[in-house]
């Protein structure tokens, strides 16, 4: 549980830093795969291999996942349609046959309609994620962050001593 508050606030923090659009970026556009795939497949150890390699905000990710996890369930039926077109294409067959008869590429659950549907739109809506949520984070900083900041709240919490010592702490530890 501490693991998942930690996330989160550094989310938050990232997000009202001048830094990190792009590591928050991508760590929604990855959390929308994650929420996307199924829970327990070799499409999921993949992005946390991801998210674990470079630099992508975890906790962005794992946020954007809880959410785009519940509109996928919402979206099956749709995933079903599309996945079926997509493996019933008589050109794409022997593809299918041959990645079915290899080691490890039926772990993905491919064959499954609602897996593969699921798996194209999260391919071809990630970039539109990702350039979304980097847009997004952008007027958010500009218009809420900003506008907070010089509120007379703000001023007054930045003036006290527990502030201070916070912000020493945290240049030191970070």
């Amino acid at each position: 549980m501490t693991i998942i508050l930690k996330q989160i606030f550094g989310l938050l923090k990232m997000l009202n830093s001048e830094t990190g659009t792009n590591q928050i970026a991508w760590g929604v556009a990855a959390g929308f795969v994650l929420g996307m795939s199924p829970a327990l497949s070799l499409q999921t150890l993949l992005v946390f291999l991801l998210i674990l390699t470079f630099r992508i905000q975890a906790g962005a990710a794992f946020l954007a996942a809880f959410f785009f996890k519940f509109v996928a369930y919402l979206l099956d039926p749709v995933f079903a349609d599309i996945g079926a077109g997509v493996l019933e294409m008589n050109s794409l067959r022997d593809l299918f046959t041959a990645l079915y008869n290899m080691p490890l590429v039926p772990l993905t659950r491919f064959n499954n309609s609602v897996v593969m549907g699921a798996g194209v739109v999260s391919v071809l809506l990630m970039p539109l994620i990702f350039f979304g949520s980097k847009f997004l984070i952008g007027k958010y900083r500009e218009q809420i962050v900003k506008r907070y900041q010089s509120t007379k709240l703000w001023k007054l919490v930045k003036a006290t001593s527990f502030y201070k010592w916070y912000a020493s702490y945290d240049s030191m530890y970070h």
